[in-house]
This record gives structure tokens, sequence and C-alpha cells, in this order.
């Protein structure tokens, strides 16, 4: 499976998160010297991310990225 790299930008009034694809590699090297040189070009905000996901396809990656995680789960609430 691929590695695809995305630049998500969240919008700050409504929190939806909008992935703009970049690129892909094969190998996780490769996909970690794009995300890095990408990052060091166009520094990262509040609002815009650059990140990479690991994914069968470009829209499972897109979707893994684009969707908000939940919180974390609570361990021995009494």
């Amino acid at each position: 499976m691929p590695y695809f790299i995305f630049e998500i930008t969240t919008n700050p009034e409504s929190g939806v998160r909008i992935a703009r694809y970049l690129d892909t590699c094969e190998k996780y090297r490769d996909a970690k010297q794009k995300v890095k040189a990408e990052r060091e070009a166009n520094p990262e905000t509040e609002h815009r991310v650059v990140r990479m996901a690991f994914a069968k396809s470009q829209v499972e990656a897109e979707k893994l990225l684009t969707t908000p995680r939940e919180g974390q789960p609570i361990i021995n609430e009494d």
C-alpha cells in the first residue's frame, strides 16, 4: 500500500477539514522526505498542516485525514 501526502486546511469557523492531494510514494522514507520538504518550503500554521497516510487508495487516505478523532476512552471511570 502506498503513502499519500495531503495538505489539510481547517476552516476556523466551522472546523471542517479540507484535504488537498499533493503526492503518492511507495516507500515510507520517500514520503517522509517529501512531507519534510513541503513543511520547510511552506511552514505549517494553526489552520494548515501537511500529513501523510498509509492507505489502500487516495479516497481512503483522505477520509482518514479529514475525519475528526473521537475522544480518548476513559479507563476506570468510578
